[in-house]
């Protein structure tokens, strides 16, 4: 069962449509969206396809561009974009308008049917493409907060927290090779044979954020990761 229906006019606002279609779907997954010219299958009956998934639905997203008001049908059962708002309203389904660009406002009551006046008093979001991801966002962060089975399927809480930097604290090794990773902290490390039998010959290569040490080593290495300005004259 869908959660979320987006209502659109053709040739007014099926482009943005598609973009939030996609947008949710990744968000929440297929099942939750409901998009007609990509819901409804091969050979099944548009009309009650349609207003069966209106009445099951938990909100309606009734995207408006600048050409919305333009249909000469509106507020009448003639026009789809009418009758599917409508029978949300009638069911108490949330209706949520959806500003298509950043000069598209809402319509004003004098632009409207009286059967879409109330229209005018619901709270809108906006959609813009040259705000894309943030409006994208927004609009799935509110649908969230709105519905609990979509706030249970949203994948984005649900992703894993970045790995925690790697620590490492060495004593004394004898006769082991020692890679250390992210944040290192040292006393005492010997590598390669016995260090107290033989010389303190050691081929030591530093870097910033790498150590390499071989050969016998003793009395402690100390190592430490990260640039170090030069020290001024005088200082």
């Amino acid at each position: 069962m869908p959660e979320i229906f987006i209502n659109y006019r053709t040739g007014d606002g099926e482009q943005a449509a598609t973009t939030l279609d996609n947008a949710l779907r990744t968000r929440f997954g297929d099942d939750h969206v409901y998009r007609a010219s990509r819901s409804i299958a091969p050979g099944d009956l548009f009309d009650s396809d349609l207003i069966s998934n209106v009445r099951t639905s938990s909100v309606l997203l009734a995207l408006i561009g600048d050409r919305w008001l333009d249909k000469p049908t509106l507020g009448t059962d003639e026009d789809w974009v009418t009758k599917e708002i409508l029978e949300a309203f009638r069911h108490d389904i949330r209706v949520v308008p959806v500003l298509i660009g950043r000069r598209t406002e809402r319509p004003a009551k004098r632009d409207l049917p009286d059967s879409l006046l109330w229209l005018t008093d619901c709270q809108t979001l906006r959609y813009d493409h040259q705000t894309d991801e943030r409006d994208l966002k927004h609009i799935g962060d509110a649908l969230a907060d709105l519905v609990p089975a979509l706030a249970a399927a949203d994948r984005t809480a649900h992703q894993p927290d970045a790995p925690a930097a790697t620590g490492n604290s060495t004593g004394d090794l004898h006769n082991s090779w020692v890679v250390h990773t992210g944040q290192v902290t040292g006393s005492t490390v010997h590598i390669g044979p016995d260090a107290s039998r033989h010389s303190h010959h050691t081929v030591h290569q530093n870097g910033t954020g790498a150590n390499y040490v071989a050969g016998d080593n003793h009395d402690g290495i100390r190592q430490s990761f990260g640039a170090t300005p030069p020290a001024e004259d005088g200082k």
